[in-house]
């Protein structure tokens, strides 16, 4: 049968407000005796609190849900890292859910997570859900936005600036010698915001630049298709000897295709990254980088949302917050 406060209450020989108020951390009046026997029928007995309750009656979870958009990403667990660190500070629980940029699997986990009665939480938007978060930002529900920015001005926003991002990838190149520079991204059919500003930040500073590029040479498409599309770019006349890679698994696959190749990095082709990942650093020879400050990106959005739901109130004026990227010089430019 399953174990009720009140057995525990009767174990420890205590009443079961006095067993309500240990599981609650009140301990304010309660004698360090009576914390040690309620402690020890609790674990003699196996009760298991039940917190649905509890969340109802206190109207508080003291969990948030995080909705990461690729958990395959080193960026989505190190932003993972940061808010978990900061939230058990706070004595905040997490539920963590990979939506797979599926709009369909968000909403889903969306409702699951209310359902569930969390406090508020941490999303990186997919494309399509606007009716749902105009919703919910209707009814006053705490949610901070990271990573991407969505069309309709509904929430709080921390991301990188993206365009500042490309500019300083193709100045590195240039820098180094390297003038024809092709760009490659995992695919932007379904609108993924960072991965469109990077193209476009890329475009702009290479027509800045007046540099020449072929639109072959953006090479924008699933990551199963991204090796194949570069070996159809390798076949041009007019080669690329400088590759931007956007996020770590276009990295990924540019170095499947430069190990097919019999490239050499970087006096056949230089290479740059946006975001790191501890192989880089060991590769031969080591990989150059745009890194994004993952870790403050991720603890500021727990600060923040943790904000939001003590104050029980949005407000209606909130700003993007955009982060400056960094170069992390290596040896592969």
């Amino acid at each position: 049968m399953k174990v009720t406060m009140a057995d525990v209450a009767k174990k420890a020989g205590v009443s079961k407000s006095t067993v309500s108020q240990f599981i609650n951390n009140r301990f304010e009046f309660m004698a360090e005796a009576t914390k040690v026997k309620i402690e020890e029928s609790i674990e003699e007995l196996g009760y298991i609190p039940n917190n649905m309750a509890r969340s109802l009656k206190k109207k508080e979870s003291n969990t948030i849900g995080i909705i990461v958009a690729n958990i395959l990403h080193t960026f989505s667990n190190e932003i993972i890292r940061a808010i978990e660190d900061v939230c058990e500070e706070q004595g905040v629980h997490v539920f963590v859910c990979n939506a797979d940029d599926d709009p369909k699997k968000e909403r889903s986990y969306i409702k699951m997570l209310q359902a569930k009665q969390v406090d508020g939480l941490i999303i990186f938007p997919t494309v399509g859900n606007e009716d749902v978060y105009a919703s919910l930002r209707k009814s006053n529900f705490p949610i901070v936005f990271l990573d991407r920015k969505t069309e309709g001005a509904y929430y709080p926003t921390i991301m990188l600036d993206n365009h500042k991002a490309s500019e300083i990838a193709i100045n590195q190149c240039v820098k180094a010698g390297k003038m024809k520079i092709a760009i490659v991204s995992t695919s932007i059919k379904r609108k993924v915001v960072p991965r469109i500003e990077r193209i476009e930040g890329y475009k702009r500073r290479m027509k800045e630049l007046n540099l020449a590029y072929e639109e072959s040479w953006i090479v924008a498409t699933e990551r199963t298709k991204i090796v194949e599309d570069l070996d159809r770019l390798w076949l041009a006349d007019e080669r690329p000897n400088a590759f931007y890679a956007i996020n770590d698994l276009a990295l990924m696959e540019l170095m499947k295709f430069i190990k097919k190749n019999s490239l050499t990095i970087p006096q056949d082709v230089a290479v740059i990254g946006l975001d790191d990942s501890p192989f880089l650093e060991v590769f031969t020879p080591p990989i150059t980088v745009i890194t994004q400050p993952t870790f403050q990106m991720g603890k500021e959005a727990a600060q923040l949302l943790l904000k939001i739901i003590q104050a029980k109130d949005i407000e209606d004026d909130y700003e993007v917050i955009r982060h400056i990227p960094r170069l992390l010089k290596r040896e592969s430019v």
